[in-house]
């Protein structure tokens, strides 16, 4: 299992655009992925959980991700936020 805090960098947050490309990126792995933001937890792939967060940009997001492939998952996930979930801002 691995632990990970990320920060929403792009201006918009985790607005819809920016949760269905996290959703389908989750999906691509067979780990469980799990989501929160202080007592607000969210199932990584699934849209209407992960638009819960209601995460704003500077939002911390801690990601709990576990299974054969958490290490890809991981990786896959932080290149998604941290490239702004591929917005310019």
């Amino acid at each position: 299992m691995i632990k990970h805090k990320i920060k929403i960098i792009n201006e918009l947050g985790l607005h819809a655009r920016a949760a269905s490309r996290l959703v389908q990126t989750a999906q691509q792995f067979s780990s469980q992925i799990q989501l929160s933001i202080g007592t607000v937890d969210a199932n990584g792939k699934n849209i209407m959980s992960v638009l819960m967060l209601a995460a704003s940009c500077d939002s911390i997001i801690d990601l709990q991700i576990d299974g054969d492939d958490e290490l890809d998952a991981l990786e896959a996930l932080t290149m998604l936020i941290n490239g702004r979930f591929g917005e310019e801002r």
